[in-house]
């Protein structure tokens, strides 16, 4: 005889589509509930206990300044002197490298003027938007410390201020904001070459076509050609990951 066999399916329905979101636990490789690091603080075995603090025992070595990022490396003449100014006490450091920074500064503008068949005579560093001249500049660029203008816009350089309304921005009239700090939007590195190769104008040396064959005359300077692609935010630490 035959066996029939039912099959009875049933199903349940939960009228409650509420997702349960993991208990925080002190195991579990995250920080979350009201711990202050991963799996320690709050109601976990204290960060400190568990050695999470940072370890500043040992002896350590000073690198780098990063106050003008860029600007050793480009007025620096060998590899040894950038290496010296980066360790230099920053009181010291003018006295030290303010010469050797314009001279190489000089010797960019003479290395041009060859290229472009000029007498390098003819052709030397022009006194800037902020009307500084070469040893003035070198002596602000070579001590590798940020100002700060505690009653002035915080910026490296901000080309639109134009506090006076005469229509003048890349033109040294006395309202020009520079120098007064660094937001994070700033683009230090092509403001440091504007101050360093713009002239008067700011665009001296920026890659133009003077017989509009389609091909630049002179040599672009004013820009290394990179643009901010961070996201700044609000809350520290203010830059978004990289994607």
């Amino acid at each position: 005889m035959p066996f029939i066999i039912v099959l009875i399916l049933a199903s349940c329905s939960d009228d409650d589509d509420t997702v349960m979101e993991p208990m925080a636990t002190c195991d579990d490789g995250l920080m979350n509930g009201d711990e202050t690091g991963v799996d320690c603080g709050g109601s976990c075995t204290p960060c400190e206990v568990m050695g999470m603090d940072p370890d500043f025992s040992g002896t350590f070595s000073q690198v780098d300044f990063m106050g003008r990022p860029g600007i050793n490396t480009v007025l620096s003449v060998d590899g040894a002197t950038k290496d010296a100014h980066n360790v230099a006490i920053p009181s010291e450091m003018t006295a030290t490298f303010q010469a050797p920074f314009e001279a190489r500064l000089e010797q960019y503008h003479d290395v041009y003027a060859l290229k472009l068949g000029l007498d390098p005579n003819d052709v030397n560093y022009e006194n800037n938007i902020l009307g500084l001249d070469a040893t003035t500049l070198t002596t602000v660029l070579s001590a590798d410390v940020l100002q700060v203008a505690p009653d002035l816009p915080t910026t490296y350089f901000d080309p639109g201020t134009d506090f006076d309304n005469d229509g003048r921005i890349l033109v040294p009239d006395g309202d020009e904001v520079a120098l007064t700090g660094r937001k994070l939007s700033d683009d230090i590195i092509d403001v440091s070459l504007i101050l360093l190769f713009g002239g008067a104008e700011g665009d001296r040396f920026s890659g133009q076509d003077l017989d509009m064959d389609g091909i630049s005359d002179l040599p672009r300077l004013t820009s290394d050609g990179v643009g901010l692609t961070a996201t700044i935010t609000t809350t520290f630490p203010y830059v978004s990951d990289p994607e």
